[in-house]
């Protein structure tokens, strides 16, 4: 595939998010068993907004993260790219999310040039923001509901903050 025709696909997958977003909605968790956080993240530079709550199941041997809900204004970049973050985490144990996060950050490091297959493969539809990589002025944009979800994770009390 050439290169215009993976930006314009790119595109697509933010604009799809952006315009039907998952997980959008914020409420109470469905168990009460669950330990649930919440943060609200505010981009000073364009005002970009998200709150994030996120559901913690600690029942089992590995903290598990049941269900992310979250709400927000802001450009599509922010908007989609916490669309795409529910989808990436719901399920999944905190050590996959934190391995999720690091490599969504190391891919926004990329100035637009990617990572290897292997952590683009892991990443998904995250990989449609390898292209906001090469205007810093967005990566933050892309990166607001990463530091949301990460500071709701302390919020549960089930983690250590680090």
């Amino acid at each position: 595939m050439s290169t215009g025709s993976m930006e314009q696909l790119y595109q697509q997958v933010i604009l799809d998010h952006a315009k039907f977003p998952h997980g959008k909605g914020l409420g109470a968790a469905g168990d009460s068993h669950l330990h649930t956080g919440e943060s609200h993240q505010v981009n000073p530079t364009c005002g970009d907004e998200v709150t994030l709550q996120v559901d913690l199941d600690t029942s089992g041997g590995a903290a598990v993260v049941r269900d992310v809900r979250w709400d927000g204004q802001g450009c599509s970049i922010s908007q989609a790219s916490v669309s795409v973050l529910h989808d990436l985490v719901v399920g999944n144990d905190l050590a996959t999310v934190d391995q999720l996060g690091g490599t969504f950050r190391a891919l926004m490091q990329t100035r637009g040039n990617g990572l290897d297959e292997e952590a683009e493969d892991a990443l998904g539809d995250a990989t449609a923001f390898t292209g906001v990589a090469k205007y810093p002025a967005r990566i933050k944009c892309a990166l607001l509901g990463w530091a949301a979800l990460t500071d709701a994770l302390i919020k549960t009390g089930a983690r250590e903050n680090s």
